[in-house]
């Protein structure tokens, strides 16, 4: 059949789309106040950061905090509407999620199918998790990936491919901001230290080779921060002793054993590879005070952050907390205050790099209500590559292959099925459409592809990925997200490649799960006696251009309305009967039971007159290489079983198979070789018999 062959309206609306002008336009970024109205107290917006929707993250203090930003602006990949999902992603300044919260979506699953609260619910996995964290969707799969392991996010039953499509937006977007605002968090895998490493090292040795920092600040180089201040005569010992010793600072990484085993005395050693054990990703930071300062004040807490230290690397903090760990230290060493603390590696810290330790100045001036100043003091440390390791970095697969492992089973079988059904219907046709059990045969292929396939493969195929694809062709997107659905993808390709060998048939007759409720509803209804209708041939032809009107619209959606693109394709009603199991809405139940309670007296009125997927598969039958059915110089004239017997009105008066009707049922196909049903065949019979 050629273009000729389609109805005159579909030819028409073609036409038109091809020269229509695209209206639509991508979703703007939130206003400042809508967008400060989602940051979670005690947060607070900041200001903006660059022209690509970054915004600084405060505390309740005013301070900055970390990052704010839209994925959308800087990852716009699209979903199966062919809009992107946009996410309000909240980062901490150590690269932790402080929260990831959805603003806008188009994905047809949750817009009116399982509702947006499993979606919503996905993004709050994201909290305390941290950027250098390799964070997938799925399951583990029995793999151990040791300290690297990967993080597991459970994504949405019936939705995974949705969802999976906005973790790489997230993923994106959340890498773009790193890369810009917080390379040290973005530097690759953290070093640690290597467990088969050893030296024997004394404190001399770790003085010698610089694996101890030591900072020596005076009483005068204090005092001088405090010059001119209203604390200069605060401290009476600064002012009498300017060359004595006010922080005599000793920094060291414990990490590598043969370091800590050259400071710590034997219990304290020991009591350090326990936590290490205990705690594997926190590298331990040895710091001795020798001079009058001390560490932390008296108001410090066992087992908190320090109040009087920080730390920080590549201009971003480095968040230290103590490690509440007993400390001897080994003949030899500075007498003075010890203590051990401890940072997480996979926040970024890397202790082969310099890193500055920051200690505070503080003095007090008046008795009541003292005001408090403060000077910083500074030692900056670096630990030898030597004693440490960098472990590959565990890269997460292809968000296509994880879906492809999420989906091995069913895709197993699956391929085994259409393998033989396309055999089948390629190879043993006409024997198959013979056999004595054939309409059995087919309702339960069909009965098992609605079960299989449709229920619980969510392999329903729509006409949300055809606007999806023809969306992201039009704005230039990737078409990536067709792979998130592997399931699906494959039956696509081969309902594809079927159009070059039946037409639409193979789909609209075999693979369709809304379609096989039809005919099961049809088949109920003649068990029931009850009388079919059958609308005139001209009304027939009439109403199967209304599928093509529909597919025109929803097409033209794309471009002119394309929010409105999930509302329109409402009128399929697969969501309904297939995707959700009928539990949704009333109005959408009602309207996928109407077509289902119609096909009891009307053989398949929705695929034959309304779907606009079917209009589809039709437009690309027009790809069908051959003519597959066999016909007779007789069919037409004077035979005409077939066209009558043919419920879908696919065969003309000629007797010729409109193929942009035919949905494969092979009934004329059991005609044609059936001696005792052919009309030819059966007068050459007689003709035989008589000669």
């Amino acid at each position: 059949m050629g273009w000729t062959g389609l109805p005159r309206f579909c030819r028409f609306a073609l036409a038109l789309l091809a020269v229509v002008l695209p209206l639509g336009s991508a979703a703007a970024a939130l206003e400042r106040d809508d967008l400060a109205a989602l940051i979670m107290p005690p947060f607070s917006l900041g200001e903006p950061l660059n022209d690509k929707g970054v915004w600084s993250l405060l505390n309740s203090g005013g301070a900055e905090a970390g990052y704010v930003f839209e994925t959308q602006p800087l990852a716009p990949l699209p979903g199966f509407s062919g809009a992107p999902i946009n996410v309000l992603v909240t980062l901490d300044l150590e690269g932790r999620f402080l929260d990831a919260r959805l603003i806008e979506h188009n994905e047809p699953i949750f817009v009116s199918g399982l509702g947006e609260g499993p979606f919503r619910k996905f993004f709050e996995q994201y909290r305390g998790h941290s950027i250098s964290s390799t964070l997938v969707v799925g399951v583990p799969y029995g793999r151990d990936d040791g300290a690297s392991s990967l993080v597991y996010l459970d994504g949405v039953t019936k939705a995974t491919a949705s969802v999976r499509i906005a973790h790489e937006s997230i993923l994106a977007a959340t890498l773009a901001v790193a890369r810009e605002k917080m390379q040290g968090l973005a530097k690759g895998p953290p070093a640690h230290p290597d467990p088969d490493y050893d030296e024997a090292l004394t404190w001399q040795d770790l003085v010698d080779q610089g694996l101890v920092t030591r900072r020596l600040f005076t009483n005068g180089e204090v005092q001088q921060g405090f010059a001119g201040t209203v604390w200069a005569d605060d401290d009476p010992e600064a002012l009498d002793d300017p060359d004595g010793a006010y922080l005599d600072l000793w920094v060291a990484d414990l990490g590598p054993p043969a370091i800590a085993r050259a400071v710590l005395d034997d219990d304290s050693f020991a009591e350090l590879q326990d936590f290490l054990t205990i705690s594997p990703n926190d590298e331990p930071i040895l710091v001795i005070d020798a001079g009058r300062h001390g560490l932390v004040s008296e108001d410090f807490v066992r087992n908190t952050s320090p109040d009087w230290m920080s730390a920080e690397q590549d201009g971003l903090p480095v968040a230290l907390r103590d490690a509440d760990l007993f400390v001897e230290l080994r003949d030899g060493l500075p007498e003075g205050t010890a203590m051990i603390l401890r940072t997480d590696r996979r926040l970024g810290f890397d202790p082969t790099r310099e890193w500055t330790l920051n200690v505070l100045a503080v003095r007090e001036h008046g008795s009541f209500q003292p005001q408090v100043g403060i000077a910083t003091l500074a030692a900056v440390h670096k630990t030898d590559e030597r004693f440490f390791t960098r472990p590959g970095v565990v890269e997460p697969v292809a968000p296509w292959v994880e879906a492809l492992r999420n989906r091995a089973s069913d895709l197993v079988v699956l391929s085994v099925f259409l393998a033989v059904l396309v055999a089948v219907l390629g190879l043993s046709m006409n024997r198959f459409a013979a056999l004595s059990a054939f309409t059995p045969l087919r309702l339960a292929i069909l009965a098992f592809m609605t079960v299989f396939i449709g229920w619980w493969g969510q392999g329903q195929l729509s006409i949300v990925t055809v606007l999806g694809v023809i969306r992201a062709a039009f704005d230039g997107g990737s078409f990536a997200f067709l792979l998130y659905d592997p399931f699906s993808l494959v039956i696509w390709a081969v309902v594809i490649v079927s159009f070059v060998l039946w037409g639409r048939g193979l789909f609209c007759g075999w693979l369709c799960p809304f379609g096989a409720l039809q005919e099961f509803a049809h088949q109920m209804g003649v068990k029931l006696g009850l009388r079919q209708i059958e609308p005139s041939a001209l009304w027939d032809q009439r109403l199967k251009a209304l599928k093509y009107v529909l597919l025109a619209g929803l097409v033209l959606s794309v471009f002119v309305a394309p929010s409105m693109i999930d509302t329109f394709a409402e009128v399929e009603p697969f969501k309904t009967a297939i995707t959700v199991y009928f539990v949704r809405e009333w109005y959408y139940v009602v309207y996928a039971a109407f077509w289902l309670v119609l096909g009891l007296f009307l053989f398949k009125g929705f695929c034959r007159y309304v779907c606009p997927l079917g209009a589809v598969m039709a437009i690309g039958g027009l790809l069908r290489g051959r003519d597959w059915i066999a016909r007779r110089e007789d069919c037409g004239s004077p035979c005409q079983l077939c066209r009558v017997r043919c419920k879908y009105g696919a065969i003309a008066k000629t007797g010729e198979i409109q193929y942009s009707e035919c949905f494969q049922c092979l009934d004329c196909v059991q005609i044609h070789d059936d001696a005792a049903q052919c009309v030819p065949l059966v007068l050459a019979n007689r003709k035989r018999g008589t000669a």
